[in-house]
């Protein structure tokens, strides 16, 4: 759980996991079985804030990954409501606008993605020139 040379102990990563897992700091130091002034105290720690954030990065991560999994379902799910002619024409349109608005953030997504790939490329070959 923590980083090489991070020197948390069981009971801080035990409380990493418990502040992941629990809104309220008060039930993450019960499951970790410390006071939550003990928790507070070691949120204001850089060993234990830099940890419990690596942490939380992570679990976000998962999370990304697993809308991204979930999201051809979930365009399926709008295709379908959006041709169901027993859907209401409100529900109908609404799906529509959420497929149209999506994929235009999509092509923006990109759009930005290769312009900064092509500045990137231009700083390299810059910076391989100066040297």
């Amino acid at each position: 759980m923590s980083p090489p040379g991070a020197n948390l102990t069981r009971k801080q990563e035990d409380a990493i996991i418990a502040l992941l897992s629990n809104p309220r700091i008060e039930d993450a130091a019960r499951a970790a079985g410390a006071s939550p002034r003990t928790l507070m105290r070691w949120l204001k720690e850089p060993v234990f804030e830099k940890a419990y954030m690596k942490a939380r990065r992570t679990a976000f991560r998962h999370s990304l990954a697993r809308l991204q999994q979930m999201s051809g379902a979930a365009v399926s799910t709008l295709g379908k409501i959006m041709v169901d002619q027993s859907s209401p024409a409100s529900t109908r349109v609404r799906a529509a606008e959420c497929i149209i608005n999506q994929g235009a953030k999509a092509i923006e997504i990109e759009d930005i993605d290769a312009r900064v790939s092509e500045l990137e490329r231009a700083a390299e070959l810059t910076k391989s020139s100066r040297n």
